[in-house]
């Protein structure tokens, strides 16, 4: 989780509970009780009244809130199309962080512009699947940079395994592929989703090579 993510849940969370531990707030983000003490001194210094008393928890004084957010009319429609694109067409878990997402947003909004981001009149149409349930590790590979070893399915019915260095997800009619550095092949090639018969993540972790990172992966015509 980044920092400004955590910092915005943990306001979300004093506001929500009168009295909060630091324990108990480590615990529920999941991080170190230290970590804790960093982030609720950071933000006390950015202006956020947070009163703490050693032994008993710290509290978020009462009237405090954060300012709405100003955005037109248009901006919310392409917040709302995008959010409704991800919770009607990706895995579970990036769905429920879109559908969290949609609920902080409505949080800093006027009421009205949180209506219309809410009731939004514009809706996504998808397949009767969502991808496969290891997507969520195809994305983590990617933003930790992760060398998969798949077992792939060709059109042609055959087999083949494969070590690749993941860089995009991709969606298209018929669901979704990866692209990637393919390292028997020593090029870029993209990989169907439904077509991987198995999946696994090795410990070894590849470097931004300028020749096969996503930025040479883009200019590559298909």
């Amino acid at each position: 989780m980044r920092r400004a993510e955590r910092l915005f849940r943990l306001i979300a969370l004093l506001r929500s509970q009168s009295i909060s531990r630091a324990d108990d707030l480590a615990e529920q983000l999941e991080v170190s009780v230290r970590t804790i003490y960093r982030d609720i001194a950071h933000v006390q210094a950015s202006g956020v009244p947070i009163d703490g008393e050693p032994g008993v928890g710290y509290m978020l004084r009462p009237g405090f809130d954060l300012p709405p957010m100003t955005m037109t009319v248009d901006q919310i429609s392409a917040v709302a199309i995008g959010l409704k694109f991800v919770i009607e067409a990706a895995d579970e878990e990036l769905a429920y962080s879109a559908k969290e997402v949609r609920d902080k947003l409505s949080s800093t909004l006027p009421a009205e512009a949180s209506e219309l981001l809410q009731a939004a009149p514009f809706f996504v149409a998808r397949n009767a699947t969502r991808p496969p349930s290891f997507t969520p590790m195809i994305r983590k590979a990617i933003q930790q940079r992760e060398l998969l070893k798949i077992l792939y399915k060709t059109p042609d019915k055959t087999r083949c395994e494969r070590e690749i260095e993941p860089l995009s997800l991709t969606v298209f009619t018929e669901g979704w592929m990866i692209g990637a550095w393919c390292r028997l092949r020593q090029d870029f090639r993209y990989f169907r989703l439904d077509r991987i018969i198995h999946i696994e993540s090795m410990p070894e972790r590849f470097v931004d090579d300028p020749q096969r990172n996503l930025k040479a992966l883009r200019k590559v015509k298909h």
